[in-house]
């Protein structure tokens, strides 16, 4: 059968064609919220709530604005992300600090072909403590600047003069 058909029967609530789909994608989906997430139970319960999303908005699909795979991997990404914008999350001590982030980047088996992140950790610690801080809440953490503004107790203006500010000086560093 082919991947077409099999969406179809996706759309038109096929049961069969959903635990085809499933079977087909869960383990590829589960891999990319847990590479956001970081938390095996909690990637398994967004994977299952994505499926369930896309069950119930697989009307929204259009063959011609992009491939099945896609379409699901966006639903999976942003799940994944309002996972850890959630405060039950950021409660639970699960999210990472920079440096982590800055040490998966620089191991070769994570890298594509076409990143370049040579160099990356000499980049950030290269920058101010109060640019560190900005960038690992709005960046690795995932805060809004209004959050990070409350965490760091700081008015929200300062944080996004600074992360203005501090993406400016790393543009400035990568680029000579």
């Amino acid at each position: 059968m082919s991947l077409d058909t099999l969406v179809t029967q996706f759309q038109n609530k096929d049961e069969k064609a959903f635990e085809k789909l499933y079977a087909m994608y869960s383990n590829s989906m589960h891999g990319v919220i847990y590479n956001i997430v970081r938390d095996y139970d909690i990637a398994e319960e967004v994977m299952q709530d994505v499926f369930i999303k896309a069950w119930h908005k697989a009307d929204s699909y259009n063959s011609g604005k992009g491939r099945f795979f896609t379409w699901l991997l966006n639903i999976a990404r942003n799940a994944a992300i309002d996972k850890t914008r959630s405060k039950a999350f950021k409660n639970s001590g699960k999210n990472l600090n920079a440096e982590f982030f800055v040490d998966i980047l620089e191991s070769p088996e994570n890298l594509n072909d076409k990143t370049d992140a040579i160099g990356i950790t000499k980049f950030v610690k290269a920058l101010g403590e109060k640019c560190k801080k900005i960038i690992e809440f709005l960046y690795f953490k995932g805060y809004t600047q209004k959050e990070a503004a409350e965490e760091l107790d700081i008015p929200i203006g300062t944080i996004k003069t600074r992360n203005r500010n501090c993406i400016k000086d790393l543009r400035t560093m990568v680029l000579e």
